[in-house]
């Protein structure tokens, strides 16, 4: 059987998180997929897989929501369920920082395409950054990027505040998995005093699944919240959660 791994995120006010959340259960269920979405009041956070057929379905019926229309998402094709079960969970945030002034709903940072990545991340005065976990971290990571040597994001504040002031007046280039980790770090920086701050649009497996293995700067592998652990050039296309 051939199994569609679809991740996706997407900001924007929720009101009634609760019946959201029961609605895309009742949605998921009856399709037979498999994996986890997150719901808050700031939006939803998922990745999950089940047959090309089903996917798409879902995303339609998901898409039909004037808030979230224009979802994007990654995919990816493996041979079998990477998640064992259904999960649809509330949460406080669809990513954890515990920050309020991280807001990507007033402000984030600018969004670099994958093409464009290699030459930002090149030039000796930009400091990049990746605000990924030391676990994933030691999958792979970009050449010469700065370790923040974190167990958990919601340390990212902290990190900020006690080893970035000295590059506060310099030009930012971040990245993370599949992009959502970098909204919150992008937003929190630019709060507090950091004016260039770039974010790879995509994160890791956008890069991955579009820039040629002769010409990518990434080294090792990504880790993913599933059963594969991390993928590469071959597999890219999942999130992270």
């Amino acid at each position: 059987m051939t199994i569609t791994v679809s991740a996706f995120y997407k900001f924007v006010a929720i009101d009634e998180p609760r019946s959201l959340r029961d609605a895309l259960f009742a949605a998921m269920s009856s399709r037979g997929l498999k994996g986890t979405i997150l719901v808050a009041h700031e939006g939803i956070n998922g990745t999950i897989s089940g047959t090309h057929s089903h996917i798409a379905s879902f995303l339609e019926m998901l898409r039909a929501d004037p808030r979230f229309a224009d979802l994007v998402t990654k995919d990816a094709t493996v041979g079998k369920h990477p998640f064992q079960r259904l999960k649809v969970k509330l949460k406080p945030e669809i990513i954890s920082i515990r920050a309020p002034d991280a807001d990507p709903s007033k402000q984030v940072g600018t969004h670099v395409d994958p093409c464009d990545w290699n030459a930002l991340i090149s030039d000796p005065d930009v400091v990049v950054i990746d605000t990924r976990n030391t676990y994933e971290v030691a999958e792979g990571t970009f050449q010469g990027a700065v370790d923040p040597r974190i167990e958990h994001f919601t340390q990212w504040p902290e990190f900020v505040r006690t080893e970035l002031g000295d590059v506060r007046g310099k030009k930012i280039a971040m990245f993370c998995t599949g992009g959502i980790r970098c909204e919150k770090a992008s937003s929190y920086m630019l709060a507090h005093g950091f004016a260039e701050v770039y974010q790879l649009r995509g994160g890791i497996l956008n890069y991955l699944a579009k820039v040629p293995a002769d010409e990518s700067l990434w080294r090792g592998k990504c880790y993913v919240f599933d059963e594969r652990r991390s993928v590469d050039k071959s597999d890219a296309g999942t999130g992270e959660s």
